[in-house]
């Protein structure tokens, strides 16, 4: 991928958003191989939402997937059988969204409105000074939201009062892709940069940090390395890719770093106990042992696919594509197990799992839970 074809510059705030993996030189997606399935696999539902073109990362809670449309619709929908428990608007497009904890749902706008529902009823919304491509964190009765700028805001879920922020000096140049904003015990986990930070979600202040890459180039776009998200957690282990970077491991607990990998690549790692799986800018697949960091295995067979995300759905690992497909591979292994189709257009985000059911969000507007065995 071309880095600089890959980010462009808005002018008002010296911010860099990424404007798509493709370019004019990139090579043809690699042609797929026959599969004969070595596992059992279905789709179990399909609904629809309107067409997805903002850094959709869907939420999953207590057995409801939460989704939302470019335009501004917001869905909640039953995992197991996508039937709709509730349907509202932001009244407006959005560029962020959607985190929830069950109860109460949170996107963002374009205007920069944080928009938060209670059971598909609008509570309050909130007008933040940056654009926000991160999903908001909403847990512990408060809503987390992270800008572009890397400020974090805490407000209060039931009334939408703002309980402190988090603004620190950073760099003039930064992603506009889904960042890393998570819980880990009572600590809240943000991407500043190529650092993880771990913050008081109380009070706002910064406990420690831990940086999960070094940052190479002869220029800013070069050296731009901001945390992917979603993150991965594995007891207490978090994980996640570095723009262009680097994969890492962090123990959460101590606030140290387990191990760091130099490797390119652009989309969010998916893991479990024993592997960290995910995909450099060619799509060339790489595993590496959680343990360590020391590589398990790669593949070639899905080169300049577009993949999305990864997602672990117990024993393998979870990719869509740019033509809409979805690749389930053995975390083992790396041996293709099934592919599933969706709509043709290409998987926007990262699947997201509740239970045994896999959500794959299309930028088309397509919604597809399949269901691995």
């Amino acid at each position: 991928m071309n880095l600089r074809a890959a980010v462009r510059w808005l002018a008002l705030a010296g911010i860099a958003a990424l404007a798509g993996c493709a370019s004019s030189d990139k090579p043809p997606p690699t042609p797929l191989e026959t599969v004969e399935p070595r596992i059992a696999g279905r789709q179990v539902w399909a609904s629809s939402v309107g067409r997805v073109g903002f850094p959709l990362v869907p939420a999953a809670h207590g057995g409801v997937f939460y989704v939302a449309s470019g335009d501004g619709e917001v869905l909640a929908l039953q995992a197991d059988n996508g039937t709709v428990l509730w349907r509202a608007s932001a009244g407006g497009a959005l560029s962020a969204g959607v985190g929830s904890d069950g109860r109460f749902t949170s996107v963002v706008t374009r205007g920069n409105e944080v928009v938060t529902f209670d059971g598909g009823r609008e509570l309050w919304r909130k007008r933040l000074p940056s654009s926000v491509v991160t999903p908001p964190l909403v847990a512990g009765e408060r809503v987390f939201v992270m800008g572009v700028d890397r400020a974090v805001h805490a407000f209060d879920a039931l009334d939408g009062r703002r309980l402190w922020l988090l603004q620190r000096p950073g760099d003039a140049l930064t992603l506009a892709q889904a960042g890393v904003i998570a819980a880990f015990r009572n600590t809240l986990l943000v991407g500043q940069g190529a650092r993880l930070a771990g913050v008081d979600p109380v009070r706002g202040n910064v406990l420690w940090e831990v940086p999960m890459a070094s940052p190479r180039g002869t220029n800013e776009v070069e050296r731009l390395a901001d945390l992917v998200g979603p993150a991965v957690r594995i007891g207490n282990l978090v994980c996640a890719r570095a723009f262009q970077s680097a994969v890492a491991c962090a123990d959460a607990s101590r606030g140290a770093l387990t191990w760091s990998r130099n490797v390119g690549g652009i989309q969010a790692v998916g893991g479990d106990a024993r592997h960290l799986v995910g995909a450099d800018a060619s799509d060339r697949l790489t595993a590496w042992r959680i343990a360590t960091g020391d590589v398990a295995w790669t593949s070639e067979k899905l080169l300049f696919r577009g993949l999305s995300g990864a997602t672990v759905v117990g024993p393998v690992v979870a990719f869509g594509d740019v033509e809409g497909q979805v690749h389930f591979l053995s975390i083992e292994t790396g041996e293709t197990q099934l592919r599933l189709p969706t709509d043709g257009t290409p998987v926007a985000g990262t699947p997201v799992l509740s239970g045994t059911t896999l959500l794959v969000v299309t930028q088309k507007g397509g919604l597809f839970a399949f269901r691995p065995n």
